[in-house]
């Protein structure tokens, strides 16, 4: 399993509209092609309208590599571009969890 938590600060309320909108269809084309993401989830975060935060969780380290090539992906990273303030990328060790396939866990 790899995953990832991104955390944007989006530069205004209008900007988070429009980025929403983009994240949908990007959440829409992940999940239709691509089998080895188990989890694209995009939050809002309570008390900060601008901030958004996306939790992604990949089968394995191929996975994620998959996502970043696939057109839909650098279509949505190069177009978030225009509404995003900053951002920060974590990457995350799962340790304990449920909830995913048995499949995804495995090499755990």
């Amino acid at each position: 399993m790899y995953a990832l938590v991104v955390k944007l600060t989006l530069h205004d309320t209008d900007a988070a509209v429009v980025f929403d909108r983009l994240a949908s269809n990007a959440v829409a084309r992940i999940a239709e092609n691509e089998p080895g993401t188990l989890l694209y989830a995009v939050h809002t975060v309570d008390g900060e309208p601008r901030s958004r935060m996306i939790y992604e969780v990949y089968a394995d380290r191929e996975a994620f590599e998959y996502h970043q090539r696939q057109s839909h992906t650098r279509y949505f990273l190069e177009q978030r571009d225009n509404y995003v303030e900053s951002s920060r990328v974590e990457f995350l060790t799962p340790k304990v969890f449920e909830g995913f396939p048995k499949a995804a866990t495995r090499e755990l």
